[in-house]
């Protein structure tokens, strides 16, 4: 099996690294109901925590780059002018899409006259205009502080939803239903069905192949998560599953791998796994992990993490 700390990692390198609120209306209007996972983050904290902001910029996924570097490219600084943003991964036909909602406030005379400048001409969708803005994605106004942005594929989908084409995740319960669990937190997430069972099985490793996993993904029905950088490094993972004998089950075999990886390794890794905990509670499987910053600051620091980072 795999350092089972790399879970923590996975989890935690899925968003970015900041302070998050509950979605707002914008938001949930446009996210279709078909959906894999919802991150939202807030822009404003990510300078309040030095850990924070180093990990945002040494581990940051490949396509939050893209989302980034697109929003430059049309004028918008993350760091500056975006307060609350959300990423949401969904389902259309067939295919995994994603799709991006940024609250702040905007320079929008500033961004349009760029625009002009490049000769970048709107295409129209429904009642929205689209515009390119680099990295194969087009972005969308919803209001003067609200920009909606993804592939034109994903726009399309969100807009349908907006307008009630589509049902939007407002009619997706079991997700909507978790939210409030960890809304309130730093980075917060939540996750399907589906993708709880991959991100459970790339967390287990090799322990995922045996016979039981198999048995047990199919009764694992969602997960939330949230990170918090007010006193150290806080991250709490809840994986919900069918019943109270399958959390208890998922917690002796994590607690196995944890308990065997901890002879194996030294140093940072052993303390990262030292400040990490696993309990099941009714039909949950809970992960809790507290650092302090210069704890954490090493594990960032180790070999561990360059390696599950890459």
């Amino acid at each position: 099996m795999k350092l089972f700390f790399s879970a923590f990692l996975f989890f935690s390198l899925m968003g970015q690294i900041a302070a998050a609120a509950a979605l707002g209306t914008s938001a949930r209007t446009v996210i279709p109901a078909d959906v894999q996972q919802i991150i939202s983050v807030d822009y404003r904290q990510l300078s309040n925590s030095a850990v924070a902001g180093e990990l945002h910029d040494r581990a940051l996924p490949d396509n939050m780059k893209q989302f980034e570097s697109a929003l430059k490219g049309v004028g918008i600084s993350p760091d500056r002018d975006i307060d609350h943003l959300t990423f949401a991964s969904f389902r259309d036909a067939g295919q995994i899409r994603m799709m991006g909602v940024a609250e702040g406030q905007f320079a929008l005379k500033s961004i349009f006259a760029k625009l002009r400048a490049k000769k970048i001409k709107p295409s129209r969708y429904h009642q929205a205009l689209l515009y390119p803005m680099g990295n194969g994605f087009e972005m969308t106004l919803l209001d003067d502080s609200t920009m909606l942005f993804g592939d034109l594929t994903a726009l399309k989908s969100s807009i349908q939803a907006r307008d009630g084409q589509i049902r939007s995740v407002n009619a997706n319960g079991p997700l909507t239903d978790i939210m409030p669990g960890v809304d309130s937190g730093a980075v917060w997430s939540v996750l399907d069905a589906e993708g709880t069972q991959a991100m459970m099985r790339s967390a287990l490793g090799d322990a995922s192949r045996l016979a039981d996993f198999e048995t047990i993904k199919k009764r694992l029905l969602a997960s939330r998560y949230q990170m918090n950088f007010d006193q150290g490094v806080k991250f709490d993972l809840d994986v919900i599953t069918s019943d109270s004998v399958t959390a208890a089950t998922l917690s002796t075999v994590v607690k196995a791998g944890m308990l065997y990886k901890k002879m194996q390794v030294s140093g940072p890794e052993k303390a990262a796994l030292d400040s990490m905990s696993v309990e099941s509670d009714s039909d949950q499987l809970r992960f809790h992990f507290r650092a302090d910053d210069k704890k954490f600051q090493s594990l960032l620091n180790s070999e561990l993490f360059a390696a599950v980072s890459r």
